[in-house]
């Protein structure tokens, strides 16, 4: 298979999320697919084997929940894929779908939590509120909360009689509150522990009656799970020695707890034995776990890969749960660890060589988003389609990544983008200096925050890159606030201690547009035409803004916001930033199509 073919076909290549099961009906589960081609949702009954294809929507489907009686799957259909919709639900068996909330006005989606009795919990966020509203069938929505600071609804125990929501109502976002209200409003109880230390609601045990919520806490500086039951207000902290980035899952008795925990670009597994106090390590291969999930009889189910293989849906018990359809995914190349001294600490970063050529490389440094997010040794159609190409990929996860503590992910005060690129700047000195990365042909990229940096690296590192290639970036961060969803408002708020109108230095000092005249190599932009989270408002100002000073760019648009659910559509931007950096580093183009 020639490379060209190879890179593509890992994006062909059919891939399913991790099945989520109904909790009185474990038999009964969904999962997302793109099997056709685009990312749609899929019914599977486990005790007949029989699968089917719940959602038919031209730009995919992202958010999907089962009920915990099985009976019903519910889906946000959003419009062309602007993440701004409602809610629908239709019978897991099949038939019509119904509108879930008549009457609600559509939003941006902050999540849905559903009990045994048949009462959702509704999250939305528009013009300005993030509301949560209580939903039965056939009777019209009964509004639980209201406010002006970010807030989702974290889970409903299986009466419906509690609900756990988080907030930022004390004026931070980034560490959220945690308060338990009856469906009445009545607030049964609230954590919070002050600035800088989030308490994030994970779940209510499974058991029906049982109050316990499971949640993670920083009250030591670093994710650690905490049982409360907030009728009483007993709470348990779960000690663990090993630091990381948590998630934890209750097992279906409440006897245990799943932790997943991810430590420098890998993830572990353990049961904790809640009666007797005690951690076992899961064996798992190594290698990245993206979701994970424990089945009546004590088992776990996960979704497994590392760099060099492709995901697969593994059970603790050896087997393999799912299947996808056609032939999987060519394998890539593993990744190398690199820790380089930085200007605030030690970073950790991935490197990933091309099988062919030899060092010093081409180089693209591929910036993650979030910024609170990090790279791990996944596997990643992106970065072996740039190893296909010849380039090594560098991956840095820079102050302000998870995965490394509360306070390197918390480092992003006062100097937002600068603090990044700080670290981008010392690993890639550093593989210089060892004969990596050839200095004349490095180039900058990333996604959403990732396409911000690019951006603001170009202008404040000019004689650094080669060229850069910014994915639906934010290009000016106050008119980005001005039109982007309440969510990242809120984010932004958080991040830089105040709105635009309250921290207009800030947001100035943080904006690639800011440094627009000191750019001086090419750079491509990727935005969609309808983004909420990185709006397209901002970008053509920018993008006048290198027009004005003569800056040699290429856009490139499309109609669905971020990372397209449509697999061709993936393909095509693929093709577009290879060749732009293909040109521009000097390396022979792809041959053009017959």
């Amino acid at each position: 298979m020639k490379a060209e073919e190879r890179w593509q076909a890992r994006f062909r290549a059919s891939r399913t999320t991790l099945p989520s099961w109904a909790r009185q009906a474990p038999n009964r589960s969904i999962y997302r697919s793109n099997a056709t081609g685009t990312w749609e949702v899929y019914a599977w009954d486990r005790a007949s084997g029989v699968t089917r294809q719940v959602t038919h929507r031209p730009k995919g489907t992202a958010h999907a929940a089962l009920d915990p009686t099985g009976q019903w799957i519910y889906w946000f259909a959003d419009t062309d894929g602007d993440e701004f919709g409602v809610w629908w639900r239709q019978p897991f068996t099949g038939g019509p779908d119904e509108l879930v909330a008549p009457g609600l006005a559509p939003g941006q989606p902050g999540g849905l939590s559903l009990s045994a009795t048949g009462l959702a919990a509704i999250s939305l966020a528009a013009d300005g509120v993030f509301t949560i509203h209580l939903v039965r069938p056939g009777e019209p929505p009964l509004l639980l909360y209201e406010n002006a600071e970010a807030a989702w609804v974290a889970d409903m125990s299986l009466d419906g009689q509690l609900i756990a929501i988080n907030h930022g109502e004390y004026g931070d976002f980034r560490h959220p509150a945690l308060r338990v209200v009856r469906p009445s409003g009545e607030t049964v109880g609230e954590l919070h522990d002050g600035p800088g230390k989030g308490v994030l609601g994970l779940g209510f045990a499974p058991v029906a009656g049982d109050r316990r919520l499971l949640a993670l806490h920083e009250r030591r500086h670093r994710q650690e799970p905490l049982v409360w039951d907030p009728v009483t207000g007993e709470q348990r902290e779960i000690w663990l020695k090993d630091p990381g980035e948590l998630s934890a899952e209750w097992y279906h008795d409440g006897r245990g707890l799943l932790i997943l925990r991810d430590d420098r670009a890998r993830s572990h597994l353990h049961r904790y034995d809640l009666a007797g106090g005690v951690l076992s390590r899961i064996e798992t291969p190594h290698g990245v776990i993206d979701a994970a999930a424990p089945r009546p009889g004590g088992h776990v189910e996960y979704s497994w890969s590392s760099a060099s293989r492709p995901p697969v849906i593994r059970s603790s018990n050896g087997q393999v749960v799912l299947n996808s359809p056609g032939p999987p995914a060519p394998p890539s190349v593993p990744v190398e660890d690199l820790d380089v001294e930085g200007p605030g600490g030690r970073i950790h970063a991935l490197l990933s060589r091309p099988e062919t050529g030899h060092a010093p490389f081409p180089a693209v440094f591929l910036l993650h988003g979030g910024p609170n997010t990090h790279d791990r040794d996944a596997f990643s159609p992106e970065v072996a389609a740039w190893v296909d190409a010849g380039f090594a990929v560098v991956r840095v996860n820079y102050r302000g990544s998870s995965g490394y503590g509360s306070a390197w992910r918390d480092a992003l005060h006062g100097d937002v983008g600068h603090i990044e690129l700080a670290d981008v700047a010392a690993v890639r000195e550093r593989l210089v200096e060892r004969g990596v990365a050839d200095p004349a042909r490095t180039v900058i990229a990333g996604t959403a925050w990732g396409g911000f940096l690019t951006l603001l690296g170009l202008g404040t590192q000019p004689d650094v890159w080669a060229a850069g290639i910014a994915a639906v970036p934010i290009a000016c961060h106050q008119t980005s606030y001005e039109d982007e969803a309440e969510s990242l408002r809120a984010y932004h708020r958080a991040l830089f201690g105040g709105s635009a109108d309250e921290q207009p230095d800030r947001y100035a000092a943080s904006s690639p547009i800011t440094y627009v005249d000191q750019v001086k190599s090419p750079v491509l932009i990727l935005a969609g035409e309808n983004d909420t989270r990185c709006p397209l408002r901002q970008i053509e100002k920018y993008v006048a803004r290198l027009a004005e000073h003569g800056r040699e760019h290429e856009v490139y648009t499309y109609d669905a916001i971020r990372g397209s659910h449509v697999v061709s559509e993936r393909i095509a931007q693929i093709e577009v930033q290879l060749d732009f950096a293909r040109k521009h580093c000097g390396l022979p183009l792809r041959p053009a199509p017959h």
